[in-house]
């Protein structure tokens, strides 16, 4: 059975994905339709600036009570591990866009939309919530 406060964070971690999923979505839009940049390539800088966003929420907002682990590890460690979630959900996001988008010759807008989702929710925050903003144990001892 979920805790209320599990389903608070998970609706707060999505909140915050959201918002950085409109800025992420929307440089992708401007640099594949003002600036002509392919769109795998605009997915990259979008899901960069978008992480920025995404993260500034989580590490302020959502997972930023007394007894998360990154407190104690501090930003660098904690950018770090992001920097590494981010790589993999933005190789996640652009190749499985390109798949779909390809295979399903669906317009990439939408294919975009679909692998975020699942990315966002499978990937992005299972990382976020078991690794990067760890919980301390009951004890305070970093492990």
């Amino acid at each position: 059975m979920l805790r209320k406060s599990s389903l608070c964070t998970f609706a707060k971690a999505q909140f915050s994905a959201f918002l950085g999923g409109l800025v992420d979505y929307g440089a992708m839009i401007l640099c594949t339709e003002l600036l002509y940049i392919h769109y795998t390539i605009s997915i990259v800088i979008g899901g960069i600036i978008g992480a920025l966003v995404n993260f500034t929420v989580n590490r302020n907002w959502t997972f930023s009570g007394k007894e998360t682990r990154a407190r104690n590890e501090g930003i660098l460690i904690q950018l770090l591990k992001f920097a590494s979630m981010v790589g993999g959900s933005i190789l996640l996001k652009s190749s499985g866009t390109f798949l779909v988008t390809e295979i399903g010759q669906i317009d990439y807008r939408m294919s975009r939309g679909l692998v975020d989702i699942l990315v966002s929710i499978g990937f992005n925050y299972t990382l976020q919530r078991y690794w990067i903003f760890k919980k301390m144990p009951p004890n305070n001892q970093i492990r």
